[in-house]
């Protein structure tokens, strides 16, 4: 009788339940794995997939030129060569057996010192290593480390770049090797064809022509352009494959950035500001020169600077921690970058607040006791007062008790009002980076003695271009303009038609009204002609300005000693300004540090040569010249020839009315100021009636023996009181008076601020 095998179907189920659960599991990781790979490293995998089946060559775009407003080169990109390894077609070539080489080629080869391989062994990457770390005078440790570059997979790389911005003789050697897949090919190099010239502001590039500070970091993305690119497929041995086609993307140039700097502007102030800061053995010089109708910067320097060239170089000049902190010092663009109290300069705000709000007219009287005591300080003058003085008083001696008392008429609501009108505490805008906004303390914490330090220019804190951008404001009458230094970007089309991409347009407001800006710029010029500015008066010309002696805050609190910032700002003519320069002189160590002694003298040289520049041929647009002024001589008596001569000379012209040989009468009178070029009318009708009427000039500013010598060719006599230039004269300008009227003129000697 068979046994019947009973199977326990209790424990078979138990088994395929078991048995299912483990290839769920299974399944689940192998889903869960192939999720993982197919969605969280896809774009890991997928790269490194690219990067075994395809070569891809970066080919760089030219950057693009910085040009001044007329068109001339402040930076460019010259053209120089690059060495990349096709790291493929170098192992092609390296595979190649003897047998397959032309005897030319064999001759070649040990020309230039390539080993010649034997048999179907080919060569290896140390045979050629020596010969093309020779030619490109580099070192055998990096060309063999570029030959066996590994991708992040570990596969061998398609390509490399070994070395960039040659010149063209080492790009001539590598040619020579005649190796395939060592390619030549056009480079560029930042080239700044004046060194030094505009340093903080151009900036300069990195190794890779990108932009590292200033404009080339402001406008990099117009600047860079847009690479090229060229990318093959490869087989499983890294060779081109023969059926498909390389893409080749063409690289497209940067644009130019046109500034509003003026290349001949700008090389006036380099020079003075080089000067100044030698004679001063100052910390530092910075000069500002813009244009106050359209906030557009002429002229930008700073001095210590560096060569955009080699801008990593002369940096142990400057404290730092380690060489990057003293690389970022010597970057910096002061008049951007950095803020200070401003000092005496301020009260030109101040007063045009005093103005604007009515609590202030020319008639106003402050009483000056040399020092007042106010919330727990004492003010003082830098020079002791006991007078009354008049709003143009104040201004003209700079005098710290009046603006504290001007201060507290208008109170510390309007005031900050006013502060916060004309731009400071935020960025002026400027299209520079790096702009640091300055500190306006809050109306809500300003105190009695915060009111009067802020009031003649302590407390708060400005930098130079924020500062600029209000004092333009006074020029131009009353708007507030956003200062720039790029103009316009621009390129060249095929066709080479030049194409504006983008015009800068500033932004505006109107913080003042035309009428009190005006007033005031009468105040200004009253400094040049009888101020702490006299200095820098140039006859014929109306120059409207103040001066700024600011103590340097101590890191340990209150100001350090001996420590002062010298600055002076300008405008001119004062009447209608075209120009206003701002110049500071940090830390002054030659003795002297009151702005009428160290920032001053360097303001008349750098205005005159503005003024010649601006006057001369060169521009055919009569708005953009400043006009001269020109006392006309006395010519009466004098034969018409001789007349005709001095008047010439004088820079006028004239006309002649009658027959005679002498000057019997003239129009207008001797004394008379008026332009240069201006026609002057010339009697000499036999029935003319001579007269001694001549007209009092305006001899402010003058020195001693100049008014002397004006005075007595139209027949006045000076008589002097104090030693100095001319403050004031007892006869107003353009009085009518007789020949042989005396004329008393006060002197005096400015050297505060």
């Amino acid at each position: 009788m068979r046994k019947i095998k009973y199977r326990d179907k209790a424990k078979m189920r138990q088994r395929m339940r078991i048995t299912a659960f483990l290839l769920t599991v299974i399944f689940s990781i192998l889903i869960i794995r192939l999720s993982y790979i197919m969605i969280v490293k896809r774009a890991d995998y997928a790269g490194r997939a690219e990067e075994q089946w395809t070569s891809e060559v970066k080919i760089d775009a030219k950057r693009g030129r910085i040009l001044d407003r007329y068109g001339n080169e402040l930076a460019v990109s010259a053209n120089v060569y690059r060495i990349d390894l096709d790291l493929n077609s170098v192992r092609e070539y390296l595979k190649r057996p003897l047998k397959s080489i032309s005897r030319q080629e064999l001759d070649h080869m040990k020309n230039v010192g390539i080993p010649v391989p034997t048999g179907d062994d080919g060569l290896k990457n140390d045979d050629i290593v020596p010969v093309i770390a020779k030619a490109l005078d580099m070192d055998v440790s990096k060309i063999k480390a570029d030959l066996e570059k590994k991708l992040p997979s570990g596969a061998d790389a398609g390509s490399v770049t070994v070395v960039r911005k040659i010149e063209k003789d080492v790009a001539d050697k590598a040619k020579e090797l005649n190796i395939n897949g060592v390619l030549v090919s056009p480079d560029t190099k930042r080239y700044y064809p004046n060194n030094n010239f505009l340093a903080h502001a151009l900036g300069s590039t990195d190794s890779d022509g990108k932009g590292l500070t200033g404009l080339e970091l402001q406008y990099n993305s117009y600047l860079s352009g847009i690479p090229g690119m060229k990318i093959a497929e490869l087989d499983k041995n890294n060779r081109d494959l023969p059926y498909t086609n390389s893409q080749y993307t063409s690289p497209i140039n940067g644009k130019d950035v046109n500034l509003t700097i003026d290349e001949n502007i700008q090389n006036f102030a380099e020079n003075i500001a080089k000067q100044c800061y030698t004679d001063n053995k100052a910390k530092a010089v910075s000069i500002l020169v813009m244009d106050p109708k359209t906030g557009e910067v002429l002229a930008m320097v700073n001095k210590p600077d560096f060569d955009s060239n080699n801008p990593y170089n002369g940096a142990e000049k400057f404290n730092g921690a380690n060489t990057s902190d003293k690389l970022q010092k010597m970057w910096r663009n002061r008049l951007v970058n950095d803020t200070f109290e401003p000092g005496s300069i301020f009260k030109v705000i101040t007063s045009i607040s005093g103005l604007e709000n009515n609590v202030v007219n020319k008639d106003t009287q402050f009483v000056d006791n040399g020092s007042i005591s106010v919330g727990g300080i004492t003010v003082k003058d830098a020079e002791q007062e006991n007078v009354h003085q008049n709003l143009l008083q104040i201004i003209q001696n700079s005098s710290n008790v009046g603006f504290v008392k001007l201060g507290q008429m208008i109170g510390k609501e309007k005031l900050c009002e006013s502060i916060d009108k004309f731009g400071f505490g935020k960025v002026s805008g400027i299209d520079l980076p790096g702009e640091a906004s300055g500190i306006a303390k809050p109306v809500d914490k300003v105190s009695s003695a915060d009111l009067a330090t802020i009031s003649f220019g302590q407390t708060n804190t400005v930098n130079s271009v924020q500062y600029m951008a209000a004092f333009n404001a006074i020029a131009n009458g009353g708007t507030l303009i956003q200062p720039h230094i790029m103009k316009e970007v621009t390129h060249d089309d095929e066709n080479n038609v030049n194409i504006v991409d983008e015009t800068f347009k500033p932004k505006t407001s109107i913080v003042a009204s035309k009428e009190k800006t005006a007033e005031l710029r009468t105040y200004l010029e009253g400094v040049v002609t009888g101020g702490s500015g006299t200095g820098t008066f140039i006859e014929g010309y109306h120059i409207g300005g103040k001066t700024g002696t600011a103590q340097k805050p101590s890191e340990s609190g209150g100001y350090g000693e001996g420590k002062y910032i010298s600055s002076f700002v300008g405008m001119a003519p004062a009447n209608d300004p075209k120009v206003t320069v701002m110049i500071t002189v940090d830390e002054p160590s030659n003795g002297a540090y009151y702005a009428a002694q160290v920032a001053v003298p360097y303001v008349k040289p750098l205005f005159t040569e503005i003024f010649n520049y601006l006057n001369s041929k060169f521009f055919d647009d009569n708005k953009e010249k400043i006009n001269k002024d020109v006392v006309i001589p006395e010519v009466r008596n004098m034969e018409v020839a001789n007349a005709k001569k001095m008047l010439k000379d004088s820079g006028l012209d004239c006309k002649v009315d009658g027959g005679g040989e002498k000057i019997v009468n003239m129009t207008p009178y001797p004394g008379s100021a008026v332009k240069e070029g201006s026609q002057i009318t010339l009697y000499t009708s036999s029935d003319g009636t001579y007269n001694n009427n001549v007209v009092i000039p305006d001899v402010r500013g003058y020195s001693k023996e100049d008014a002397t010598d004006l005075l007595k060719s139209i027949g006045i006599v000076p008589i002097f009181d104090g030693n100095g230039a001319v403050s004031a004269q007892d006869i107003a300008q353009g009085e009518v008076v007789s020949k042989g009227t005396t004329v008393k003129l006060t002197l005096s000697s400015y050297y505060k601020d």
